[in-house]
């Protein structure tokens, strides 16, 4: 059971990963699993971010006049991420949480290194036509083991060269089917809880606020130097994910 303590932490989680979103325009999931894996077991973390996940980035992959461009581009990869999740959920169940754990630890250090090294690669229609449905399944094999949605597939969404605005789109559109398929396959292998769904839905609300409060002072502080320090922080916590993980292994 749950303790108030723990709602408490839950709802402040989502309140600072809500106002990161709202200031940079991403990482609401990354931030709350991140955090909430220190806190609970990966299965619970990944369920209690499903739905402040989901309506977030349906609200960001609704906005905006992309959505027939993103698709054109990317829907193979965007289909399989789906569809080879509940592949990757089937870990959840069949290897020891904590080495998953340091796999999710590993893919948030991938992440951050990434993105402060400004690294960028380039992928022509041609090779898309194959590097789409491979990139994707992997995509969706990892995140159903771990939650995360952004190795390799923000990498990818990247790499097809779309502005930032298409980008930002193309970003909530891969996290919020991923997120849905998520929950499919949690609720197949019995990990997602009537409890947990409820908390899910009420951390819905400081998310949105954090959003509503990040967009209001985003004028007001450098983008660029917050992400820098964004990424520092989300390097140095996965750092920490991996050493604890790896710590109850031994």
């Amino acid at each position: 059971m749950i303790i108030d303590s723990s709602v408490i932490l839950i709802l402040a989680t989502f309140l600072l990963a809500g106002l990161v979103k709202g200031i940079i325009g991403l990482g609401l999931p990354t931030v709350s699993l991140a955090i909430l894996t220190l806190i609970f077991d990966l299965p619970s973390a990944m369920v209690l971010l499903l739905v402040p996940s989901f309506v977030t980035n349906l609200w960001q992959a609704l906005s905006g006049d992309n959505a027939r461009l993103i698709l054109r581009r990317s829907w193979p990869f965007l289909l399989a991420a789906m569809l080879s999740i509940w592949i990757g959920a089937q870990a959840l169940r069949h290897i020891e949480l904590s080495l998953l754990s340091a796999l999710l630890g590993a893919l948030l250090a991938a992440y951050a290194i990434a993105s402060l090294s400004g690294l960028r690669f380039t992928i022509s229609r041609r090779q898309a036509g194959w590097a789409g449905p491979l990139l994707g399944s992997v995509n969706g094999v990892l995140t159903g083991m771990t939650g995360s949605f952004v190795v390799p597939g923000v990498i990818y969404l990247q790499a097809l060269g779309f502005d930032r605005d298409a980008l930002v789109q193309a970003m909530g559109m891969l996290f919020a089917l991923s997120t849905l398929a998520l929950a499919l396959a949690l609720k197949r292998i019995d990990l997602l809880n009537l409890e947990q769904g409820i908390l899910s839905t009420l951390a819905l609300l400081p998310a949105i606020a954090g959003m509503m409060l990040g967009r209001r002072i985003r004028s007001r502080i450098s983008e660029p130097r917050f992400r820098k320090i964004f990424f520092t922080s989300l390097l140095a916590l996965a750092a920490y994910i991996i050493m604890v993980a790896l710590g109850e292994c031994g």
